[in-house]
């Protein structure tokens, strides 16, 4: 019963999907920007739903489990990267109108600077991202239906099947269907979000939802606390350093995640659909962290390992009748961060390397065809790389936040000098890369300074954007003019909106704090 209704629920979103996306995807824009034709509420779906995976849910609760909610400054302090990016970066690209930020990059810079990126992007999500993905997936789906997955093949057949339908999903239907299954999909996210710790409260406090916040907030307040100590995964100092621009290179250049902005309809619905995910970012605290606490008020502080928290709580808690609903939403939670991984590398192999090698002489149909092998190619690469994941000894969200160091950093001072800086030069440019991956090698995996690894995102960007900023051209550069293919009239609530996230955040942080509701 469980799969059968799991089922029926991922093929009504495929079919309304593909139904909202019929012929709409034959041409290259089509296929890998959805015409420049999403509105605000599908932008803020796929963008809630290609954030939000598995690894994220099973990371972030994971954390809160064995430590505290220190770590959900990577997701409330992105709020600021997000109205940062919705000011800011948005009306520049989408006046620029380009596909891939690899060719806003060679635009500006030069050739090699472009490819320096492609490399770094499709590293980093071929080895690193897609892998956890399709890991964190896997484990969210065994260990939550461990009674219906006896056999020792389920976690390897249950990755193939995952990899192979997000496969479909990407190859057949381009980006805007990724974008309207991941609004439905969202939906039923946001009322698991409030569900399971409702749930779950009820459950520990014994049918009694007042015992079980009176437990949460008494037996071990310190659970509640985001001000991060030295020894916890996110100190708070380093909300102050290097997350802001490891967040900004996530929310404003990384190729995943904004190409869903970059397929706005006009700048007004790229600005309410940014805006609009960055309250989603808000709940996670209580969707996502909240779980994970109440998982260690009910089973103690072993269960095998911070990653299984979430997944034996869902399995405790949930009614039957929700679990086959909840296995489709979190198997479509996989899905769009998946797909939309596998969309931004094929859009990135197409336009930043196989256009510019075969130039005019390749039609449309055959860019989508390219675009559509490349989404296999890098499906069977995420899906050998995966299992190597579970050797991950700080737990699964710390790593990635580690590895997501070798690109983020560079790549957003990189950017930040195109825009900001007119005399930045691409020999510099250049130069960046190669200086930041042995350093950012050696003082992460091989050299303990006794300095955060967050701390060392800001010292390095501050070390790679002076460089930008020093060592320049005389002559500026001069950014041609060109015409948008869209409407660049800004939002007109946009000022009112980033208000209140910003008062939002401030409260936020004194609720949960020594001072607040973990004192």
């Amino acid at each position: 019963m469980v799969w059968l209704s799991a089922l029926f629920f991922m093929s009504l979103v495929a079919a309304v999907s593909y139904w909202l996306t019929r012929g709409k995807v034959a041409s290259s824009e089509g296929f890998f920007l959805a015409g420049r034709s999403l509105g605000g509420t599908f932008i803020a779906g796929s963008l809630l739903l290609t954030n939000i995976s598995a690894e994220q849910i099973i990371g972030l609760a994971g954390s809160a489990y064995a430590f505290n909610l220190s770590s959900m400054a990577w997701e409330v302090m992105a709020v600021v990267a997000i109205i940062i990016t919705a000011i800011v970066f948005l009306p520049r690209f989408l006046a620029h109108g380009f596909t891939t930020l690899p060719e806003f990059l060679g635009a500006r810079f030069d050739q090699r600077v472009r490819m320096a990126v492609v490399v770094l992007f499709l590293l980093a999500y071929g080895l690193v991202t897609i892998p956890s993905v399709l890991y964190s997936g896997t484990i969210a789906v065994v260990e939550t239906f461990s009674a219906e997955l006896t056999s020792a093949l389920a976690f390897p057949v249950s990755m193939v099947v995952i990899a192979t339908i997000g496969t479909l999903y990407a190859v057949t239907g381009g980006l805007r269907a990724v974008a309207v299954s991941d609004t439905l999909n969202g939906i039923g996210l946001i009322f698991f979000g409030f569900a399971i710790p409702i749930l779950g409260l009820i459950h520990l406090g014994g049918d009694s939802i007042v015992e079980g916040w009176r437990i949460v907030t008494t037996a071990a307040p310190e659970k509640l606390n985001a001000i991060g100590s030295s020894t916890d995964p996110t100190p708070f100092l380093t909300l102050f350093t290097g997350m802001l621009f490891a967040n900004l290179s996530y929310w404003g250049t990384n190729q995943y995640v904004i190409q869903r902005s970059l397929a706005a309809e006009s700048l007004a619905a790229g600005q309410q659909g940014v805006l609009l995910a960055g309250f989603f970012k808000l709940l996670i605290p209580f969707f996502i962290m909240l779980p994970g606490i109440i998982a260690f008020h009910l089973y103690g502080a072993d269960i095998g390992g911070m990653d299984k928290a979430y997944p034996r709580l869902v399995r405790d808690v949930l009614p039957s009748y929700l679990i086959g609903l909840f296995l489709a939403v979190l198997l479509g939670t996989v899905f769009s961060s998946f797909n939309s991984l596998l969309q931004s590398s094929a859009t990135i192999i197409t336009y930043d390397i196989i256009v510019p090698w075969r130039g005019k002489a390749i039609s449309e149909r055959s860019k989508v065809n390219v675009g559509r092998w490349a989404c296999v190619v890098v499906s069977i690469t995420g899906l050998i790389v995966a299992p190597s994941l579970q050797l991950a000894p700080e737990g699964l969200w710390q790593l990635i936040r580690k590895f997501s160091g070798f690109y983020n950093i560079p790549l957003i001072a990189i950017v930040l000098a195109a825009l900001f800086l007119p005399r930045a030069n691409s020999r510099t440019a250049f130069g960046v890369v190669l200086f930041h991956i042995p350093v950012y090698t050696v003082i992460t995996f091989f050299w303990d300074t006794g300095i955060h690894f967050i701390h060392w995102y800001g010292i390095l960007f501050v070390l790679e954007f002076g460089a930008l900023a020093l060592f320049a051209s005389t002559n500026p550069h001069v950014t041609p003019q060109l015409e948008s293919p869209v409407d660049l009239t800004p939002w007109r609530h946009r000022w009112w909106v980033v208000g209140f996230l910003a008062l939002c955040i401030v409260a936020l942080y004194l609720l949960l704090s020594p001072i607040g509701i973990a004192a």
